[in-house]
């Protein structure tokens, strides 16, 4: 094993202090590995959230072994297919750590394992699916809302801003503009600009007055 300089010490160590942070803040859905990359036969030196199986002391894998032959491998490469050995489909990035001479060192890699997120997905899908069939159109939104919300949305474009950002001169301009439009004489007017401004409705109308 290649001796190491106290800069290369240094960054691997601060590098294991990462993928545990990584590995807490994402556990239990993604694996996160850090390779030694001066040690390809023995490269895994601290893996967290353990998906593929693998065990500290492993060798690198194929992208560790390119950026030890190649310093010009791209540095981080994000978000491509993996697979673990059991069949199970992943999402796997990887970053390549450099020494002060060029020479990768190391390599953080992150491996998600998407079983869960598909099952979630499927189960979102069927839920949110609407087969049915009704023998006339019905709503749930007042009539007219749709409108209305696009007309405060066209006002707080004009301004560069989103309607719950609006400040409240801009409000009070806001209501001025949809009365003069006739859009406060809907049914449940009041209702839909507080929802969709994220302000009381109470508020709504001191801006109206």
């Amino acid at each position: 094993m290649k001796r190491r300089t106290p800069e290369q010490r240094l960054l691997l160590e601060q590098l294991q202090h990462i993928a545990a942070g990584l590995g807490q803040t994402f556990g239990p859905f993604c694996e996160v590995v850090v390779h030694d990359l001066l040690d390809p036969r023995h490269a895994i030196l601290a893996i967290h959230n353990n998906l593929s199986g693998r065990a500290v002391g492993d060798p690198a894998t194929e992208l560790g072994l390119a950026r030890i032959h190649d310093p010009a491998v791209d540095p981080v490469i994000a978000n491509y297919p993996n697979r673990f050995a059991d069949g199970r489909q992943a999402k796997s990035t990887s970053i390549g750590i450099k020494d002060s001479t060029g020479r990768y060192i190391a390599a953080l890699c992150m491996n998600v394992d998407l079983t869960l997120f598909q099952g979630f997905q499927a189960m979102l899908g069927q839920f949110t699916a609407l087969p049915g069939a009704v023998p006339a159109a019905e709503t749930l939104d007042p009539a007219g809302a749709e409108a209305l919300r696009a007309r405060i949305d066209q006002f707080a474009a004009r301004l560069a801003t989103t309607p719950r950002q609006l400040k409240a001169a801009d409000r009070r301009a806001l209501l001025q503009e949809l009365r003069k439009a006739g859009l406060l004489d809907m049914r449940r007017a009041m209702e839909t600009i507080a929802a969709h401004l994220g302000v009381s409705r109470a508020s709504v109308y001191g801006y109206a007055k």
